[in-house]
């Protein structure tokens, strides 16, 4: 069975050597399955995945450990599970799921070491008179209490 720190180091080692790049989550499973999920600041081209893939591949001997190797970039609808990620995606909208059961959805409009912003428009009684009026909205949410946020793809 293959060792999973050994593995992780050379994914280390690759990313030195890439630093736009980043790992999003890696997995050995039966039969020595190496799954690597890899995201970038500026996307995941095929070329990456073939970067990582031989930073990997051409360190492990075959003879020691049969093994199988998949790399791939994080999807499009993949929850955001690294700070680089919401960094990567300012002026997007997102959905986002607190740990508090509360649901935001907004545009993601900053980012910083310890939360997000984002901002939304709703409609609000007016505070005289019948009708309602358009207001600006902001939530700040600290990375500990997000349960799950999606980048939402519009068409």
């Amino acid at each position: 069975m293959l060792n999973e720190n050994a593995v992780k180091t050379l994914i280390d080692r690759g990313l030195e050597e890439r630093s736009d790049l980043f790992l999003i989550d890696l997995k050995i499973g039966v039969g020595n399955k190496i799954s690597v999920v890899i995201d970038g600041d500026n996307g995941v081209t095929v070329e990456d995945c073939m970067f990582m893939s031989r930073a990997i591949e051409h360190n492990l001997d075959r003879e020691e450990d049969d093994f199988s190797l998949d790399v791939a970039s994080a999807g499009a609808t993949s929850p955001l599970v690294n700070k680089r990620q919401y960094k990567k995606n300012i002026g997007r909208t997102l959905n986002v799921k607190a740990k508090s059961d509360a649901k935001f959805e907004g545009v993601l409009t900053e980012v910083d070491d310890d939360e997000v912003t984002l901002e939304w428009k709703a409609k609000e009684p007016k505070p005289v008179g019948k009708g309602k009026i358009v207001v600006n909205k902001q939530a700040k949410i600290k990375y500990d209490d997000i349960l799950e946020a999606k980048v939402i793809i519009k068409f």
